[in-house]
């Protein structure tokens, strides 16, 4: 296979993908993978034609390591990335990951600004020059393909920079990465940083130049677009934006920019972008975090029209007011799809339309749930038989699974619950007492699966479609010793998908406290990036 390098020095035009969601996306507060989700998240961006997949920070615990090292294994065409600090077990643990796959890149990175040097790093600046040197040489010792990123990158002084960049390439990088990891720049001055990095470093003709950009202000995507036109022809990025604080750009946003601005943004990249609405779906499900309605490119409202004006236009002629067609990102125009007399193989094919391909254990397990829930509704919608198939995507492998479940609500109350739990494969019951129906069930859930120390931090709902008896998905997040989680339900009831949301995210909750030992947690803390 050529490398990107060969590849873009052939086509100039071409923009490497890179996409971080299960390394800097599952850095969220909440949005911890394990590892079967993460090959499933994996599986979906090699499909959608991603270039790099950077698959985890394989020194922060053995649960990074084997991710990053199985999707290696797994990985047929993306190159696969593994994020390391400018330290030799931190390097040694990356090139282990990512040795089984089939092309490997290894991301070093330190800081570069005065304020990151002086308190994080308490290192002078030739200190900084020196680590990059040896972190660079010994990574490319080891593969052929190295990443340098210069942390805090936007606010570093343009001297130094200049130089860590230049002794960075000298060194053997391909690839260099210029975040805004704080996302503070704006993007005329982030476009002229990256310009002036071409005018000034002699050797940035041996590397692609890649762009790193966090959303605090709002700016991730016109910052990463704004450093494609100076001529970087890397973006770094994430499916539904996801990452540290107010996250990354969003892949979906930035390849459908470049797919509808050709005419002010001539370049191309290898994204499938049928595959952009599952991936998020599934992303969402997984995490438990859902996607915002007015989300550009994947939110409930990216291609709904209300006002009658603007309905009449969509009617004389769509591109009055969609610059994209829905099915380019794989939303589907129909509405109305199945129901409650549709056989398996109409709602197999249906979800293949929607980009779901099911093994055939997964799919009769979805399939009875699409059966009982066309019993429960009078019209099946697409987001219905999404919502079933990623509830099966997100409830794998729990341990606490709902078995029964009934409530006696009142407007004098109290209010009552009776749950019925498996916990290991054991069947538990509580009856209890709640200010309202939804404390009922949350105090039953606590009473079954103890866990005092776990704080409800967020209980959101909202209606999947529409009617009376559209499917509600709720959301559940929950904190722990610093740990977070969110977990996600849906039912045709608002009560049942509440305690759903809680159980997984007591699920979720669980495993975290499996996987990290106390000594863990504060290593992996020190360890934890946001490049």
């Amino acid at each position: 296979m050529s490398s990107l390098i060969d590849e873009i020095k052939k086509d100039n035009a071409r923009i490497v993908i890179f996409d971080t969601t299960l390394r800097d996306g599952e850095q969220s507060p909440g949005c911890s993978m394990n590892l079967e989700e993460k090959l499933k998240m994996a599986e979906i961006l090699e499909t959608m034609g991603v270039d790099v997949i950077e698959a985890g920070f394989p020194i922060a615990s053995p649960g990074d390591f084997e991710a990053v090292q199985e999707i290696s294994k797994r990985s047929k065409n993306a190159v696969i990335a593994g994020l390391s600090r400018a330290v030799q077990k931190d390097l040694d643990a990356a090139i282990a990951a990512v040795k089984p796959a089939k092309r490997q890149r290894i991301h070093t990175f330190i800081s570069t600004s005065p304020l990151h040097m002086k308190y994080k790093l308490q290192k002078e600046p030739h200190q900084v020059l020196e680590a990059i040197q040896y972190s660079v040489s010994y990574a490319r010792n080891a593969v052929e393909d190295v990443e340098w990123s210069a942390e805090d990158g936007s606010r570093t002084e343009h001297d130094f920079l200049c130089r860590c960049v230049e002794t960075a390439i000298n060194a053997g990088a391909t690839t260099i990465n210029i975040p805004d990891t704080v996302g503070y720049a704006v993007p005329s001055e982030y476009g002229d940083l990256i310009r002036m990095l071409f005018n000034r470093v002699p050797n940035i003709g041996k590397a692609i130049i890649s762009v790193h950009c966090h959303d605090d202000l709002g700016l991730a995507v016109a910052n990463s677009l704004a450093g494609i036109e100076a001529g970087a022809r890397q973006i770094e990025c994430t499916i539904n934006g996801i990452g540290e604080r107010a996250g990354n750009a969003a892949l979906e946003e930035v390849v459908m920019a470049l797919r509808t601005r050709t005419d002010r943004m001539p370049f191309t990249n290898k994204i499938e972008t049928t595959h952009i609405t599952r991936a998020s779906r599934t992303l969402s499900a997984i995490t438990g975090m859902p996607v915002q309605h007015n989300k550009a490119i994947v939110g409930a409202n990216a291609f709904a029209h209300e006002s009658g004006i603007h309905q009449d236009g969509m009617l004389k002629n769509a591109q009055t007011y969609e610059i994209m067609t829905p099915e380019s990102v794989g939303v589907t125009q129909s509405n109305l799809v199945l129901g409650k007399h549709s056989g398996r193989h109409a709602f197999k094919k249906k979800l293949e339309d929607l980009g779901y391909v099911l093994t055939d254990a997964d799919l009769d397990e979805a399939f009875a749930r699409f059966k009982v829930l066309a019993d429960r509704k009078k019209e099946v919608f697409d987001e219905d038989l999404v919502a079933v198939v990623d509830q099966e995507i997100a409830t794998a492998n729990d341990r606490i699974e709902l078995v029964e479940m009934n409530v006696t609500s009142s407007t004098t109350g109290p209010q009552r619950a009776t749950l019925t739990l498996s916990v290991d494969g054991i069947q538990k019951t509580a009856n209890v007492e709640g200010n309202g129906a939804i404390d009922a069930i949350f105090k039953g859930i606590a009473q079954i699966v103890p866990h005092e120390n776990a704080a409800l931090s967020l209980f959101n709902i909202h209606a999947i479609t529409g009617g009376t008896d559209a499917q509600a998905e709720v959301t559940v997040r929950l904190e722990e010793d610093g740990k977070t989680v969110n977990g996600q339900g849906s039912d045709t009831d608002t009560i049942v998908a509440a305690c759903r949301a809680y159980i997984h995210a007591l699920n979720k909750l669980m495993l975290k406290r499996t996987r990290q030992r106390p000594e863990d947690v504060v290593t992996t803390k020190n360890r934890i990036a946001s490049i």
